[in-house]
């Protein structure tokens, strides 16, 4: 995981074939992996069929801002799916799991936006749920209050506890993510993110390099990511709504 993290493309121009390089590391075919793209943005996606239509969402920008190489924002998310998607992609699931490289999350969440702007009403019913990775490496794991359901808060901390993994509750003001597109949907959503104190000295400047990120805080905000998505699959669809 450390190596795919100190591969952060620092031009934001590169990021997008970047991601799909990683995600056909991690073992996904040509069948599964396509751009959807909109009037303004461009949307990786990654599909792993489950046994129904029911979908679980698994999501992360890859943009950054122009100062820096966006390693911790949000390379690391990108990293962090990725590798949720290599543990689970041959194991067998009751719901189609819908990984998502966002664009331009830094413009005002434009492709989470068009993603979720983009789903007819009659398929909201669909959609269990979303589980939103950024910002992992300076702390352990936490989700952010403000950008998060609350049954799906309920369920990461009590997954946090029974794994022993640090996990904490941090609202971060005035600020959103591409949690809060699947929220304004009313589709559940969870905000993951590894924060410490000193994010402001570091994310969208100079600072944010593959050098400043923290291995550990990476793994076990996977590792949550991964135990969330795994129950969520074997919940009813409207468990967390």
């Amino acid at each position: 995981m450390k190596a795919d993290v100190d591969a952060v493309p620092c031009k934001d121009a590169d990021r997008l074939s970047a991601v799909k390089t990683l995600f056909e590391k991690m073992g996904s075919g040509a069948s599964e992996v396509s751009i959807a793209t909109f009037t303004s943005v461009q949307n990786l996606v990654v599909i792993k069929r489950g046994a129904s239509d029911e979908r679980i969402v698994i999501g992360a920008h890859y943009d950054k801002t122009g100062r820096g190489c966006g390693a911790i924002d949000n390379w690391t998310g990108i990293v962090a799916i990725a590798h949720v998607y290599k543990t689970l992609k041959s194991v067998p699931l009751s719901k189609t799991l819908v990984f998502v490289a966002f664009g331009k999350e830094e413009e005002g969440l434009i492709g989470s936006h068009a993603m979720v702007d983009a789903i007819l009403k009659e398929d909201l019913r669909l959609y269990c749920g979303m589980v939103n990775i950024d910002s992992l490496g300076l702390a352990g794991p936490q989700v952010a209050d403000n950008m998060s359901s609350k049954k799906l808060e309920e369920l990461a901390s009590g997954l946090a506890k029974q794994m022993g993994v640090p996990y904490g509750h941090a609202t971060i003001a005035n600020a959103l993510s591409d949690s809060n597109s699947f929220l304004a949907r009313k589709i559940p959503a969870l905000m993951i993110h590894g924060m410490s104190n000193d994010w402001p000295s570091i994310l969208h400047k100079a600072a944010d390099q593959s050098s400043k990120v923290n291995s550990t805080s990476v793994y076990l905000g996977y590792r949550l990511a991964l135990a969330v998505v795994h129950s969520m699959d074997k919940a009813s669809c409207d468990s967390y709504r």
